[in-house]
């Protein structure tokens, strides 16, 4: 049975290593191609002869991922707003009555969230440009706000169905409403999914590419993944320094998870399908 166990334990090791360096990979990558020069031909698995870090220079020097990683704050605080406040609200009832109509409803978003965003880009950019939202922030916070909405409301309504409904009853007792349970009873125990949908939805709206490509056409407003688009065309491309400035880039958001990390497996657990 020890040996069984042993055994057992060091598979477990070796495969938690192999699935740590498939997941390392790509960071290495970036991070390897970033410090060689745009005239270095060798392999990009290869590590570089020397350090070279004039790429970051050079970018922080142009100062475009600095503004884009403004743009992305402003965008992603935005549309995160928006997300947390009207998917909790939302969830709650939807969580509180076992109807029939409301799990239709939760069923309907499980089908929205399986949509993909490229197959109604026509339509949403027309509606956009009719409105004017073209080249401003709060268009594209309205899109991708809606598009993180459904999933948002899904985990905050499984979240909401685990917490006990006699804390409900008890503040209907003491005479409090609807909206002062979910504000002062329910909402200050939301912290762990709320930081998974932070997560999950910030990393999402951070990487996106599909919007923010036809939506924000100004080049002041760049975000991330446009300033690192923009080193690349069809008759050269710098490896280098688009890797440079992906590695600036995700800084942010790496730092945003190494604090956030301790909520979110525990709101991604909760938040789980019964």
């Amino acid at each position: 049975m020890k040996a069984k166990k042993r055994l057992r334990n060091t598979l477990c090791i070796m495969l938690s290593i192999l699935l740590c360096c498939i997941y390392l990979f790509p960071f290495y990558v970036v991070i390897n191609l970033s410090l060689k020069p745009r005239t270095d031909n060798s392999s990009r698995l290869a590590p570089p002869k020397e350090v070279y870090l004039d790429n970051y220079v050079a970018a922080l020097q142009n100062g475009a991922i600095l503004t884009a990683i403004k743009n992305n704050t402003l965008i992603i605080l935005g549309s995160l707003a928006i997300v947390i406040t009207v998917g909790s609200l939302a969830a709650y009832p939807l969580a509180r009555r076992q109807t029939r109509l409301n799990e239709w409803i939760r069923r309907l978003f499980m089908g929205i969230m399986m949509v993909t965003p490229l197959t109604i880009l026509v339509g949403v950019y027309s509606i956009l440009s009719r409105i004017g939202a073209i080249s401003t922030y709060w268009g594209i916070i309205l899109i991708l706000s809606t598009f993180g909405m459904p999933q948002a409301i899904y985990l905050y309504s499984n979240f909401i169905s685990t917490i006990p409904v006699d804390l409900d009853e008890a503040a209907s007792i003491d005479g409090a409403g609807r909206f002062t349970t979910f504000f002062r009873i329910i909402l200050p125990q939301l912290t762990p999914v709320t930081v998974t949908v932070i997560i999950m939805q910030g990393v999402n709206m951070w990487n996106n590419y599909l919007f923010t490509h036809y939506i924000l056409q100004k080049k002041q407003m760049f975000t991330v993944t446009q300033v690192i688009s923009g080193y690349f065309s069809t008759t050269s491309s710098d490896y280098g320094g688009a890797a440079a400035v992906a590695v600036i880039g995700m800084l942010p958001v790496v730092i945003a998870y190494l604090f956030l990390q301790r909520f979110f497996v525990k709101g991604a657990m909760d938040s789980a399908v019964k």
